[in-house]
């Protein structure tokens, strides 16, 4: 019969590759905050100005202008596309962790859930359905959330730090 292992039961070179790709894959995912952070759209105006510009605002300090509609399908394909496959990796290891069955679920469903909220409600938000920011920013927060927590389990269980 077919048996599922841990992580913990991987050899140890198995452990330390895995270990490299989460923290190099970290790096990235978080380097992408502080980059959302420096665009200011992680505050709700912020992010309407960041993809419908604020070229009528005479007194800003940098000008932006709306992005195209090229450019905003770009954005999305590129970022549901590459999101996919990263939450697809974390979430098919976090499946061999020990972790609570609910809470496997619910870290390997919802940053999905969230992909296509954050994306989608950008897309909607770029129509000028200016309420999606709220959508967005949670959606994001909770994918983020999702992402970290996730990364914690696995690593947990790879059991290459004795503490």
């Amino acid at each position: 019969m077919f048996q599922i292992i841990s992580l913990s039961d991987l050899s140890k070179e198995l452990r330390y590759l895995i270990a490299s790709f989460i923290l190099v894959l970290s790096i990235g995912f978080f380097s992408s905050i502080i980059f959302v952070n420096q665009s200011n759209s992680i505050q709700p105006n912020g992010l309407v100005e960041h993809y419908n510009g604020n070229e009528s605002d005479f007194e800003v300090e940098v000008m932006k202008f709306k992005k195209s509609e090229r450019e905003i399908l770009t954005i999305i394909h590129s970022h549901i596309l590459s999101m996919s496959v990263i939450f697809f990796i974390v979430g098919l290891l976090l499946c061999f962790t020990p972790t609570n069955i609910f809470l496997k679920y619910f870290l390997v469903i919802e940053p999905f859930v969230s992909i296509l909220l954050t994306f989608g409600g950008i897309y909607f938000l770029w129509l000028e359905i200016l309420w999606f920011k709220y959508v967005v920013i949670a959606s994001g927060i909770l994918m983020t959330m999702s992402f970290l927590l996730s990364v914690i389990l696995i690593i947990k269980d790879l059991k290459l730090i004795k503490v």
